[in-house]
């Protein structure tokens, strides 16, 4: 009789300790989530997405609210599911508030193929694939490529054409110009597309004067159309023409 009354107390016990314990994970669980719950987002980094697009991506379960839940997540994640993204990190600034840094792929340009976007970075090698034209990143036209292939290089006869395609669009971007495609011809003379402007400019050489130079240029050219040739210009020579349309 003893013994039966002892294995009941003992029942009684561990079901309370059990409650306890329940209610303390419980009560645990309610603490965090709500001390966690993240009601400002910060993105930085981002060029291709928006801020709200790429908060909608790290949304993608019952816990995406909670600051904690998404620096756990996304501490040390490779992002490899999302176009033009290598990586997010998410940091904690305050219970309520995150950063979120994007770390997109470095792209130096695309190619347009079987009615394809394949951007490629700084080596040429073909990183993205899409349907879809992203801005801020030029077409490069004029290569001669008859295949491309997925996270291989473009076949190129001259590989040097990337480095010079990558400084180009480093160049556009320190004197805020917006070219909408890179043309090489045969013999690799490169020209730049502004809408209804053709920009020549030659070889390669003084690529960084003659862009500082166009930047002044080109808002003299806003509306007008035609050939503006910067191929033979030097800091000493200052050999600039504009033929418009109906005369090329």
């Amino acid at each position: 009789m003893n013994f039966e009354r002892l294995r009941f107390r003992r029942r009684i016990t561990l079901l309370i300790v059990s409650g306890i314990i329940i209610a303390s994970l419980t009560a645990a669980g309610i603490f965090l989530w709500e001390y966690f719950k993240v009601e400002t987002f910060l993105v930085e980094g981002n060029y291709h997405y928006s801020d709200e697009e790429i908060v909608g991506m790290l949304e993608d379960g019952p816990f995406s609210g909670n600051s904690l839940y998404l620096y756990f997540k996304y501490r040390k994640k490779e992002i490899t599911d999302i176009p033009f993204i290598e990586k997010m990190v998410v940091r904690i600034i305050s219970p309520e508030q995150v950063r979120i840094s994007v770390y997109e792929k470095s792209l130096a340009g695309f190619v347009q193929y079987l009615d394809q976007f394949m951007y490629f970075d700084k080596d040429g090698v073909v990183v993205e694939c899409s349907n879809i034209r992203t801005g801020g990143v030029p077409q490069v036209t004029g290569l001669n490529i008859d295949h491309v292939v997925l996270y291989e290089p473009l076949p190129v006869e001259q590989v040097e054409v990337f480095t010079q395609i990558l400084d180009t669009t480093q160049l556009l971007s320190k004197y805020e110009l917006a070219a909408t495609k890179i043309h090489f011809d045969q013999d690799y003379r490169m020209s730049l597309y502004f809408d209804d402007v053709k920009v020549e400019l030659g070889e390669g050489a003084n690529v960084d004067e003659k862009l500082m130079l166009l930047q002044n240029i080109l808002p003299e050219l806003s509306g007008k159309k035609g050939k503006l040739d910067l191929s033979e210009y030097t800091s000493e020579s200052h050999t600039v023409t504009f033929e418009p349309e109906d005369t090329v």
